[in-house]
């Protein structure tokens, strides 16, 4: 199969789906600034996916997609400063950090293996 929109990306629907799963998870929250960055990391995985594939060069989506793996991290970064400091102030975390952390990491592993496909891809034409 090959590419038509970005939103064929099964990477892309994860990432959108992750970053609705964050909005979800961070919804009562009173911790404005760690929300506040929290969505914003997340809204940033599949917006740099989506805006990478709409450029018309092997060589934009590679780096956007590389800006999205960065946010993936960014936000698995902030996951973990949430569920710590939610243990040492004994309060609750957000909603699902465990399963949020691991979607974190199967998404900047398979932004991993498109970066690699399309850098493959760019060099054998």
């Amino acid at each position: 199969m090959s590419l038509h929109t970005f939103e064929d990306l099964e990477v892309w629907k994860r990432a959108s789906r992750l970053a609705v799963d964050v909005y979800v998870a961070t919804y009562q929250s009173n911790d404005f600034g760690l929300k506040n960055q929290m969505q914003r990391a997340a809204v940033s995985i599949p917006s740099n996916i989506a805006e990478g594939a709409e450029r018309d060069s092997a060589g934009d989506f590679i780096r956007f997609l590389r800006i999205a793996k960065g946010s993936c991290a960014e936000l698995r970064t902030q996951l973990y400063i949430n569920q710590k400091a939610s243990q040492e102030l004994a309060i609750s975390p957000f909603n699902n950090i465990d399963q949020l952390v691991r979607e974190t990491k199967e998404i900047a592993s398979m932004l991993h293996g498109l970066i690699q496909s399309v850098q493959k891809n760019n060099t054998s034409k």
